[in-house]
């Protein structure tokens, strides 16, 4: 479910004359079933609108006075999210001749035309406040309160984000908090503004335009309205924009080293932009440093599942939860054991907007089944990133709605998730040449194309901590054996390898020195040609001694990996 939430005018979209009819009432209870909360959002004061609208109950939270009170009806509880008004305001409007005047909980309320006086008075006490219009109505308000900061509020009770909200009105207060929607929509009676800025607008007016509404919402949630700009931005083809849906299960893969965590880390700066939260499993710290994130677990401790879930339960708080610490034969039951608390957290309020998981098979490998719950399409927003899609479970393959295949393998890539997934490969699969990526939607007829993918602000440091401190498996780590063998010592990280050649006899270090084996490693498993280039030009310089040789090596790998670790100035 990716709507959580009706927010919903009172007067002239929930309420006709002031009242809610049988069946527009019948309308929400099927709402409220359905697992979504409501929401209303009126400029009436609270006592007003209870004596109004006696079936106040059905509704989980009330914003009032245009957005300056919170009532919870569950609990009866109040909270004014502005201060009183100002008595001399009050009494000098009354003293004005001001009438009808209703003095609310921080609202102060009267009719048209008493605009004119209202800003003399305003301007003669040099008060900071705002002036709101509402068919006729002539509201006065603290500056910055509006039906959108206390729908804000409302929803930050709620644990839920704007994004995961239909709003509904037809005034000119409505802008506000119709903007701040995921998706807005305008019953057919409302102003033509209201209408030319709302993504939806019903056919029925008032309360019989409300329910045409929840019918829709129901029956087909995020697809009710199409809105592109609810989608996160991939790239560009043929001068369009190309976007991701936001309920799509993404498979991005290709061989190592060929772009997949700076497409990742470009799709997470769209995601900040636009205010959706990402959590993300990073098993060798690929994203250390990440902006706009809450780093957990480090190469040396591993992430708490109960900080998690806390921090992933705050709205707007993005987490990358490195898992260096953990070894690679641990990490399926961790993620396992993460699942149902974290499919709890978007159950009820559909975030993480998006769950980022690198290594995939690592974390979801083909020989457990019992994760393709959490990652079903009722809980949407999922990439998936590996070099191995063949290695991934073949339940959450089968969830997959596009794939972005990336380097001269692209091809394959297809054709790997085609023959896991009993699908037909498309026919006529382009190249992609350059930095384009290949996408494509296996439940589209549509075939394979190439995409410019957005290229990121930020440039992180690609498994700096996994070689510096964590475990490469026993092909990926370096062995000191020297010239007769006589010794098998395994250097399973970086700081292992300097610790050991600090130690290891001059024959043996100048054994290896001269094999050229310390630039192949470096070349081959840490994948840092810099480093291993630098090497090499030690490896081949005859005249440097034993420790000269040694401590140019070990100086070269210190200042690459074992400074703190961060994102550089681009």
């Amino acid at each position: 479910m990716y709507f959580m939430a009706l927010a919903t005018d009172y007067d002239g979209t929930l309420a006709h004359n002031g009242l809610v009819s049988a069946s527009t009432l019948a309308a929400l209870e099927k709402l409220k079933r359905s697992g979504r909360k409501l929401i209303l959002v009126t400029g009436r004061e609270l006592p007003d609108l209870k004596e109004a609208f006696r079936e106040i109950g059905m509704f989980d939270k009330v914003v009032a006075e245009n957005g300056a009170l919170i009532y919870t009806p569950a609990s009866e509880e109040e909270r004014t999210l502005s201060p009183s008004p100002s008595t001399d305001l009050v009494d000098r409007l009354k003293k004005r001749g001001v009438k009808p005047l209703s003095v609310g909980r921080s609202i102060v309320a009267t009719w048209e035309p008493h605009q004119a006086t209202v800003l003399d008075v305003i301007k003669k006490l040099g008060l900071e406040l705002e002036i709101v219009f509402n068919k006729g109505a002539v509201m006065i308000l603290p500056s910055g309160t509006n039906k959108a900061t206390g729908l804000a509020a409302a929803l930050a009770d709620l644990t839920l984000s704007p994004t995961n909200v239909v709003a509904v009105g037809d005034a000119e207060n409505d802008h506000a908090f119709l903007r701040a929607a995921g998706l807005s929509a305008a019953v057919a009676n409302a102003l033509p503004a209201v209408k030319e800025t709302a993504d939806l607008v019903t056919k029925g007016a008032r309360g019989k335009g409300v329910e045409e509404l929840i019918q829709k919402l129901i029956k087909l949630d995020h697809l009710i309205v199409r809105k592109r700009s609810r989608g996160v931005l991939l790239g560009t083809a043929r001068d369009k924009n190309v976007y991701l849906s936001p309920v799509e299960t993404v498979l991005i893969a290709g061989s190592s080293g060929i772009g997949k965590s700076t497409l990742a880390t470009a799709l997470t700066e769209r995601l900040v932009e636009k205010e959706l939260q990402f959590c993300i499993f990073d098993p060798e710290g690929d994203y250390d440093g990440l902006r706009g994130a809450v780093p957990l677990g480090n190469a040396s401790s591993a992430p708490g599942k109960d900080q998690l879930l806390e921090l992933v339960d705050k709205q707007g708080t993005n987490v990358v939860v490195n898992g260096l610490a953990l070894k690679v034969e641990e990490r399926p039951d961790f993620f396992a054991e993460l699942l149902p608390g974290l499919g709890s957290v978007r159950y009820r309020t559909a975030r993480p907007h998006w769950l980022i998981i690198d290594e995939a098979h690592h974390l979801l490998p083909k020989k457990r089944e019992d994760t393709r719950a959490v990652l079903s399409l009722e809980l949407p927003g999922t990439v998936l990133i590996t070099v191995h899609p063949e290695a991934i479970s073949t339940g959450v393959l089968r969830l997959v709605t596009a794939v972005i295949a990336l380097g001269p393998k692209a091809k394959d890539v297809i054709k790997t998730f085609c023959k896991e997934t009993d699908l037909k490969a498309p026919k006529d699969i382009p190249t992609p040449e350059g930095n384009r990526v290949l996408l494509w939607r296996p439940r589209d007829d549509k075939k394979p194309f190439t995409v410019k993918p957005v290229e990121p602000d930020q440039s992180l440091k690609r498994h700096s901590r996994k070689y510096a401190e964590g475990e490469l498996d026993e092909a990926g780590s370096f062995y000191f054996t020297g010239p007769k063998k006589a010794m098998n010592l395994r250097a399973h990280n970086l700081i292992i390898f300097a610790r050991m050649a600090e130690g290891v006899d001059d024959k043996t270090w100048e054994y290896h020195l001269r094999a050229g084996d310390y630039s192949k490693w470096f070349r081959q498993q840490i994948r840092d040609k810099e480093l291993a280039r630098e090497t090499a030009e030690a490896e081949k310089d005859k005249r440097l001694s034993p420790e000269q040789s040694r401590k140019r090596v070990l100086e070269a790998v210190r200042r690459r990996y074992t400074a703190p670790a961060s994102a550089p100035e681009k």
